[in-house]
C-alpha cells in the first residue's frame, strides 16, 4: 500500500493528513497558525513561522503512526489563495507574508474601482478587484516599501512558498495563480499588459514558472528532511487552491449542478462548469484541477472566523464546544428577537471598507442570543453569495457543505432553513488535506486523474431538509439584515466624504 501526505495551510490551522491510496485516513495532526495584526487592516504571517508550522504538523503526524516515511510516495499542499509570500533575489525570505484577508491596499483598490479598472480587466482575467489580490498588495508595496519591492525575487502564494521550502524549486501552481490578476484566462498564461495596467510591470521577472496541480514540482531536500523527518527524495506535487480542493472532496461537478458551501475563514459558494458565460454580474472563474473545467465562486472573509473571534473575546475558547453552544442556541432559537450581527471583522461582501457590529442588544439577551445572531449573520453573508450564484446555476437545489461548522447539527439545520434548500454534509474529514493527498496520488500514478481518485473514496452523507415555516421567518430577518448593511454603507460613505 502506498501512502500520501496532504498538507492544508489555512487561516487558522496548519494540518497534515496521512492517507492510503483508497483515501483512508491513517493519521492527522494540526498546529495553530498565528497571524500578525500590528496595524488596522494588516494581516501578516511570519514566513519562518509558517514553515515551522508545516514542519511541526508533519512531525506530529509521523508521531501518530508506525508507517515508515519511505512508504510515503508523495506530498502535496492545499492552501489559502491570494495574498503574497515573497522571497528576495537571493532566495531568502523578504518580509512577512501578507494574507488574502489583509486590506492595507484599500485606498488603491477604491481608486481602481473609481477609474473603472475592475470592468476593464474582467474580459481578460475573469476576476474582480479587491484588496487581497496579489496585484493590489504588490502595488501597495511599490508605493510604501520601495526597497522591498525592488528586491523581490519571486512572488508566491502560501502553498508555493511551502513547496519551495520543501524542494528548493520555484513554481506557481495554476489553480491558485489563475485567480491572481497576473493571469490571462484567454491565453492561460501571465500577461505583461496586466502588470502594466496595475503599474507593477517591474514584477514580470518575479513571476514563477506555472505548474499544474498534479505536476511533479521537486523532491524533499536533505534540509527539509532534517526539519520534517520525511525521506529525502520524496516527490512533491503542485498542489491546489483550497477552494478547489474542497470542491473536489464535496462531490460537486459540472453535471450535478450542486453547489459547495465552504464555511471556514471565508464564506465560499462554488460551482463547477465547462463553459465561461457572460452574465450581468461578473462571476469569478478560476482553473479547476480537472482539465477544461472552471470553478466559479463567490467568496468573502465573512464566515466562521467571525465566530472564532467571538469565542476568543467573549469567553474561554476551549469552553465553546458544540454541545454546550448548541444547547444555549436551541433554548432561544424559536425566539424572534431582532439581534443582528454583521460579520465584517475581516472584510465585507457588500462594499469596500465596511465594518462589523451587533445591533439590537438589550440587557436580557444571553450568550445563546449572541451566538445565534453570529451564526445567522454568517449564514446571511453566505446567502448573499448563494443568491448571486443561483443566476449562474439556476437548477441548483442542493448545497454540499464543508468546514468546521458542519459539526453542529443545530447550525446546519439553521442553514437549511435560511436557504430553503436541502443541505448535505459529506463525512469527509479535512477536505483540504484529502484533496491535496489525492493530487499526490495522481501525480505518483496511482490514479489516472483526480476524478478517478475521488470516486474511490467512500463517505457517508448527513441530510438536512428545510423547515419552510422557519424559512419564511428568515426571509424577513434577512431583509432586516440587508437594511442594516445599507446603513453601514451610508456611514462609510459619510466618513469618506469628510
Amino acid at each position: 500500500m502506498n501512502y500520501f501526505i496532504g498538507l492544508d495551510s489555512g487561516g487558522t490551522f496548519m494540518k497534515a493528513g496521512l492517507y492510503d491510496s483508497t483515501g483512508e485516513l491513517h493519521g492527522l495532526a494540526k498546529v495553530s497558525a498565528s497571524v500578525i495584526t500590528e496595524k488596522p487592516g494588516w494581516v501578516e504571517r511570519n514566513l519562518d513561522h509558517l514553515w515551522s508550522d508545516a514542519c511541526s504538523a508533519i512531525n506530529n503526524l509521523l508521531d501518530t503512526t508506525d508507517i515508515c516515511p519511505t512508504k510515503i510516495k508523495g506530498i502535496s499542499i492545499s492552501a489559502q489563495g491570494k495574498g503574497v509570500y515573497l522571497i528576495d533575489k537571493k532566495g531568502d525570505n523578504l518580509r512577512n507574508g501578507i494574507l488574502s484577508s489583509d486590506s492595507r491596499s484599500l485606498s488603491i483598490v477604491k481608486q481602481w474601482h473609481q477609474e473603472g479598472l475592475n470592468t476593464e480587466i474582467y474580459p481578460t482575467t475573469k476576476q474582480t478587484l479587491w484588496t487581497g489580490h496579489p496585484v493590489s498588495i504588490m502595488r501597495w508595496l511599490k508605493e510604501h516599501e520601495p526597497d522591498n519591492y525592488k528586491n523581490v525575487g519571486a512572488i508566491f502564494m502560501a502553498h508555493d512558498y511551502l513547496r519551495y521550502r520543501l524542494t528548493g524549486s520555484v513554481h506557481a501552481e495554476l489553480t491558485n495563480m489563475s485567480e491572481s490578476n497576473f493571469f490571462n484566462a484567454q491565453t492561460s498564461d501571465y500577461d505583461k499588459n496586466l502588470l502594466s495596467t496595475f503599474g507593477i510591470e517591474e514584477m514580470w521577472e518575479a513571476l514563477p514558472p506555472l505548474i499544474a496541480s498534479d505536476n511533479l514540482a521537486g523532491y524533499i531536500t536533505d534540509e527539509a528532511t532534517n526539519k520534517t523527518r520525511l525521506a529525502p527524495g520524496t516527490p512533491v506535487y503542485g498542489g491546489l487552491f483550497d477552494v478547489v480542493s474542497t470542491a473536489l472532496c464535496s462531490g460537486i461537478n459540472a453535471d450535478n449542478e450542486k453547489l459547495n458551501y465552504v464555511m471556514g475563514t471565508w464564506s465560499v459558494t462554488s460551482g463547477i462548469t465547462d463553459k465561461v458565460t457572460q452574465e450581468e454580474y461578473n462571476f469569478v472563474y478560476g482553473y479547476h484541477a480537472i482539465a477544461n473545467q472552471y470553478i466559479v465562486h463567490e467568496a468573502s472573509p465573512t464566515s466562521a472566523s467571525n465566530y472564532e473571534w467571538f469565542c476568543r473575546y467573549f469567553g474561554d475558547e476551549n469552553a465553546f464546544d458544540h454541545d454546550t453552544i448548541a444547547k444555549e442556541v436551541t433554548e432561544v432559537i424559536d425566539e424572534e428577537h431582532d439581534v443582528l450581527f454583521v460579520p465584517f471583522l475581516y472584510g465585507s461582501n457588500q462594499g469596500l471598507g465596511l465594518r462589523s457590529g451587533f445591533y439590537g442588544l438589550q440587557s436580557h439577551h444571553t450568550r445563546g442570543d449572541l451566538v445565534k445572531a453570529v451564526w445567522e449573520g454568517i449564514l446571511f453573508c453566505h446567502n448573499l453569495h448563494l443568491n448571486r450564484m443561483k443566476h449562474r446555476f439556476p437548477n441548483t437545489d442542493v448545497l454540499r457543505v464543508t468546514g468546521g461548522p458542519t459539526a453542529s447539527d443545530v447550525w446546519m439545520q439553521m442553514l437549511a432553513n435560511v436557504t430553503g434548500m436541502k443541505v448535505e454534509i459529506p463525512n469527509v474529514q479535512e477536505t483540504g488535506a484529502l484533496g491535496a493527498a489525492a493530487i499526490a496520488m495522481v501525480g505518483a500514478g496511482d490514479y489516472a486523474d483526480v476524478v478517478s481518485a475521488i470516486s474511490h473514496f467512500e463517505s457517508d452523507i448527513r441530510h438536512f431538509e428545510p423547515q419552510l415555516s422557519k424559512t419564511h421567518y428568515y426571509q424577513k430577518k434577512y431583509a432586516r439584515y440587508q437594511k442594516l448593511v445599507t446603513l453601514f454603507k451610508a456611514m462609510e460613505e459619510s466618513k469618506d466624504a469628510e
